[in-house]
């Protein structure tokens, strides 16, 4: 398939999601609740975090501040949307880190199933060498994750988390025993528990993370690759506006690293 094909089904693609959605937007009124069905209506939301540094499952990516936007359109428990992270410092080597990772799940009371798509455009000429829409598996710069997500009720808030790369450059040993360049897929997998609670209005999140085997993505082993507690709290501005804040510290056991990471939600 060409490259222009595949650019001309995903904005077809694109727009076909925009005639689902506008219909919805049409029957908001202004308090934002849909008219039409007030006890499940679609919801469309936006918003971003700014972080001084992008800590995910226990790796640091861009060594940088970074804003991370997000945008989501839910409905009947189909969700699709898409998050980033663009890093404030540019490096020499790398340029500005940037992510762009579009998602589509469905939950069903405690469970939630989704696929996300994880890439990384060209930090040091984000206008050139890019190829988003060449998804080749032994080419692709994309990387598929199909998960699932347990959230426990109020009384008993365990959340369990469980994702592997399905699909891209994920890739096994080469023959030298090397993950990450041979041409077979890893498959790598990663697990998450965690257990939110409030003390006294200010959330309290403990979790740790590891994976069954090694990976280019985590570590060349298994083990626990991210533990730590996230604290936050909502910071009163005005009787009407709050500005929610937290911190995290995170552990990595493989890399014998520790990192002390500031959010602000707006």
């Amino acid at each position: 398939m060409s490259r222009r094909l595949k650019a001309y089904l995903l904005t077809l693609t694109m727009f076909f999601v925009s005639l689902l959605v506008s219909p919805a937007f049409s029957q908001t009124d202004s308090t934002g609740v849909n008219a039409k069905n007030s006890d499940n209506p679609p919801q469309f939301s936006l918003g971003a975090d700014l972080v001084s540094r992008y800590i995910w499952r226990g790796k640091d990516y861009g060594n940088s501040p970074a804003i991370q936007p997000n945008v989501s359109f839910s409905v009947a428990g189909f969700k699709i949307g898409a998050w980033g992270s663009y890093g404030f410092i540019y490096n020499p080597n790398n340029g500005n880190y940037a992510e762009f990772d579009p998602s589509v799940s469905y939950t069903f009371k405690w469970f939630t199933v989704g696929i996300t798509d994880y890439f990384f455009p060209n930090g040091v000429t984000p206008n050139e060498f890019n190829h988003y829409f060449n998804y080749e598996n032994n080419k692709t710069g994309h990387v598929f994750e199909a998960s699932l997500t347990f959230n426990g009720p109020e009384k008993f808030p365990l959340q369990f988390f469980a994702g592997t790369m399905v699909y891209g450059a994920d890739k096994g040993k080469d023959s030298t025993g090397i993950y990450g360049l041979g041409t077979k897929n890893n498959y790598s997998t990663y697990f998450e528990l965690s257990y939110p609670f409030t003390v006294k209005g200010i959330g309290v999140k403990p979790f740790v993370g590891g994976i069954p085997f090694g990976s280019a993505i985590y570590g060349p082993y298994g083990g626990v690759v991210n533990a730590g507690i996230t604290v936050s709290k909502t910071i009163r501005i005005t009787e009407k506006f709050g500005l929610p804040v937290y911190t995290s510290i995170i552990a990595n056991p493989q890399l014998e690293n520790i990192f002390f990471v500031f959010g602000i939600t707006l």
